[in-house]
């Protein structure tokens, strides 16, 4: 008999550690089982994995099992997840959707405009506003981000506010930030936060969970930000992302793209360099929507009601974050 969405989902809360625990297991979340390479409508328990090896290659222990209390298992490969990175122009005023970054990265994109005791503020990632951790409130941020071009003396169009600390299970300095590309391990390489290579890692050591990669920073004059997005237009508010939802962004590397939420209540091992690993539980996957440089984007649904903040993926797949969890994170609203 097929499970219920909530039953599912409470199974996955069950068994995601131990599923993550089995050699090449980079990603579990709740999606629709695949067959032939089409989506059906049966309620799965998907193992998303870097590359899917032969039974014979793989441990007893290492197996994901056919089903798990009734409920079917699904195992994705979804390739090498890299950080998202590419060159892109100056804007004033800038809209979401152009490259950013804080002075000492390379670049990511800027995501959307939040407001916070009246103040106005840009949205990012961490990684791509706070140099994944690595920096102070009052840092200058650039557009373009420096490795579009972007210079301290002409191009600071904020300082950075706060920015809510990555918990890192591993070993190693933070990489001086890239888009935390992609989901690994399965995506063995959630490739380099904007400027370095952020890699996803099949690990057995899960330790911190994090919910979001995100920050806000405050433009030096407010008429320097448009309430925007690029080839998108304006957010109309904010949403709950579902299974199958049509999605889409619009980042400084691949620009308007779109996509459908294939997978949700994921928990995921992302690499930000140096081996330093984190655990983001409660995350939303979608298809092949981004690269390197998009880390930041706002995510949207077809009303333009913003649903998740981009920063990861690989080379088919796309991590964001709830928007529910950045925002209550920040304690932030839309403008």
């Amino acid at each position: 008999m097929a499970k219920e969405l909530a039953d599912v989902r409470k199974l996955l809360a069950e068994s995601k550690r131990e599923l993550l625990g089995r050699s090449n297991v980079v990603a579990v979340g709740v999606g629709y089982k695949t067959t032939a390479g089409k989506a059906t409508k049966e309620l799965a328990l998907v193992c998303s994995v870097d590359i899917k090896k032969p039974k014979a290659k793989l441990a007893a222990s290492d197996l994901v099992p056919a089903s798990i209390q009734g409920v079917p298992t699904d195992v994705n490969p979804v390739g090498v997840i890299r950080a998202l990175q590419d060159p892109t122009g100056r804007f004033r005023p800038a809209p979401g959707g152009v490259s950013i970054g804080h002075v000492n990265i390379t670049a990511g994109t800027l995501g959307c405009l939040v407001k916070k005791n009246d103040k106005l503020y840009i949205l990012s990632n961490n990684h791509v506003l706070a140099n994944s951790n690595n920096a102070s409130p009052g840092d200058p941020i650039l557009q373009p981000g420096p490795y579009d071009g972007g210079q301290l003396a002409q191009d600071q169009i904020a300082t950075l506010s706060e920015f809510v600390p990555i918990q890192f299970a591993g070993v190693g300095g933070a990489d001086p930030c890239g888009l935390a590309s992609g989901v690994a391990g399965f995506l063995n390489g959630l490739a380099a936060m904007v400027g370095s290579k952020t890699r996803l890692y099949s690990r057995r050591d899960i330790e911190a969970d994090n919910l979001v990669d995100c920050a806000i920073a405050e433009p030096v004059n407010p008429a320097d930000v448009v309430n925007e997005i690029l080839g998108i237009g304006t957010i109309s508010g904010v949403a709950e992302a579902t299974l199958n939802m049509a999605v889409k962004k619009s980042g400084r590397t691949t620009g308007f793209t779109t996509g459908t939420i294939q997978q949700i209540d994921v928990t995921v091992q992302v690499n930000y360099g140096s081996n330093q690993i984190a655990t983001f539980v409660d995350q939303l996957m979608a298809g092949a929507m981004s690269q390197g440089g998009d880390s930041g984007s706002a995510v949207l649904n077809d009303q333009n009601q913003l649903i998740g903040l981009l920063y990861a993926g690989s080379d088919t797949s796309t991590i964001f974050n709830r928007i529910q969890n950045v925002f209550s994170a920040l304690q932030v609203t839309l403008p």
